[in-house]
């Protein structure tokens, strides 16, 4: 792999010890060290939470996770390579994303640090170095296609998964409003201003939230300001994208997958469309598919409900399905 490994901090805003969680520890898999947290019973059935686009274990809600934890769950919570406080990868290629987006369109190969397939390796090696011999696996965004590579790649961590507003690496099904995607890849106005690195955030989430469940504005700022206060890697961000691109089409591989599915994407998601959501179920063998209409790319209140009680669901049809086999 085209990469060298740098501690987290080193490139982008140094983690702050004051904003570090209660329970937060780090292990060494994959040849990188990744910062976790686990929350619950150790020997209740374990959920593994993977986060999205350069977002990191913050982003996943305090609440949602207490009521996993509350149904009778271990949740166990990560920053993914390049966020939070986990490794940050240095790559000496200058990142040419719209290069990389051409080039991807065309099939052709795209340089990256690394693929999909090497944080899927990143999540098993989490669950080896916490001895947890299989997990439910729940996954956002791209943390949804790097739940897709584990299940295919590592069946025998996998007690079932959970894909949410993902894609499987097909263009035509995919491509975002390039309102969506613009504000994606934007830049804060200015970068070294809390504020406004806050500020360039919401702007993304009034973009590919969700309309039919209003977030509260001082609350989501407050969220959103939390996390950056923890980290700041923007680079970490396109080269997670790059590892997407890079990673190409997926079907084939979805397509071998073997465990049990539950596939969830928002009917009104303007940067992974309805369809990449209804390719992703049609292409698992017995996955299930749940729209949820309103539902953007985002994890609004009210959504939070909804998954939380499809999840609960999904894990326990996984578990009986794995003591009946």
């Amino acid at each position: 792999m085209p990469a060298l490994a740098l501690l987290a901090g080193e490139e982008g805003s140094s983690p702050a010890a004051d904003d570090a969680l209660p329970g937060e520890s780090f292990v060494k898999a994959n040849g990188i060290e990744i910062c976790y947290q686990s929350l619950g019973d150790e020997d209740a059935p374990v959920i593994l939470l993977i986060m999205g686009l350069g977002m990191q274990l913050v982003a996943w809600p305090d609440e949602f996770c207490r009521r996993l934890v509350a149904q009778g769950f271990r949740v166990i919570r990560f920053d993914n390579r390049d966020t939070g406080r986990s490794t940050h990868i240095l790559w000496r290629q200058r990142p040419r994303l719209l290069l990389a987006i051409a080039r991807g369109l065309l099939r052709l190969r795209v340089p990256a640090p690394y693929l999909l397939a090497d944080m899927a390796d990143d999540a098993a090696g989490l669950l080896d170095a916490l001895q947890v011999p299989r997990a439910h696996i729940v996954g956002v965004s791209l943390g949804g296609m790097v739940g897709q590579c584990l299940a295919a790649r590592h069946p025998q961590h996998v007690l079932s998964l959970c894909s949410i507003m993902s894609a499987t690496g097909n263009w035509r099904s995919s491509l975002g409003k390039p309102a969506a995607l613009r504000q994606l890849l934007s830049r804060p106005a200015k970068p070294d201003c809390l504020r406004s690195r806050a500020d360039r955030l919401l702007r993304v989430f009034s973009v590919i939230g969700s309309p039919g469940f209003p977030s509260d504005a001082v609350e989501l700022r407050r969220h959103v300001e939390r996390g950056l206060r923890r980290a700041y890697h923007p680079r970490g961000q396109v080269q997670q994208l790059l590892a997407v691109i890079a990673a190409g089409d997926r079907r084939r591989e979805l397509a071998a997958i073997r465990v049990p599915t539950l596939v969830v994407h928002g009917a009104d998601d303007p940067l992974l469309p309805v369809s990449a959501g209804r390719e992703t179920a049609q292409l698992i063998p017995g996955a299930r598919l749940q729209i949820i209409e309103g539902m953007g790319h985002d994890l609004a209140p009210g959504v939070q409900a909804l998954l939380l009680a499809a999840i609960v669901e999904h894990c326990g049809y996984g578990d009986r399905m794995v003591n009946s086999s």
